[in-house]
């Protein structure tokens, strides 16, 4: 039973982690969009230059926002147990291991608490 507890402070503890930088990282696409929108403006001549700016100004951000939406959404469903929501974080919890060395430590956290068998047992009584 002590494991059990243990575990939910772990999957808490993902969720916090999940939603807090997807916060971050979702500030982070808005400063990076008018970071882009202010570049553009030394650029403006150049047509080449132009277009690229433009591109990068709404793909970067776009992307960005979207991976950050998800991990909020992502470790709401965790913090209510839901079976979906696990599987979303350890896929973005894979992807967050290629950013080394916080993303790759979260990740692997994150992957490590979610696949232990306490963890699949928790999501599956809470939520049925």
């Amino acid at each position: 039973m002590e494991k059990v507890r243990d575990m939910k402070k772990h999957v808490t503890f993902v969720a916090a982690l999940h939603i807090g930088f997807g916060v971050l990282g979702f500030i982070g696409s808005i400063v990076l969009y008018f970071a882009f929108d202010f570049a553009e403006s030394f650029v403006h001549d150049v047509e080449v230059a132009n277009v690229v700016m433009n591109m990068l100004k709404v793909f970067l951000p776009s992307l960005i926002g979207l991976g950050s939406i998800l991990g909020i959404i992502g470790g709401i469903g965790v913090l209510g147990y839901h079976q979906w929501a696990r599987i979303l974080i350890i896929i973005i919890s894979a992807l967050d291991c290629l950013h080394v060395p916080i993303g790759t430590a979260k990740g692997v956290y994150s992957i490590w608490a979610l696949l232990q068998d306490e963890t699949i047992k928790l999501f599956r009584e809470e939520k049925v």
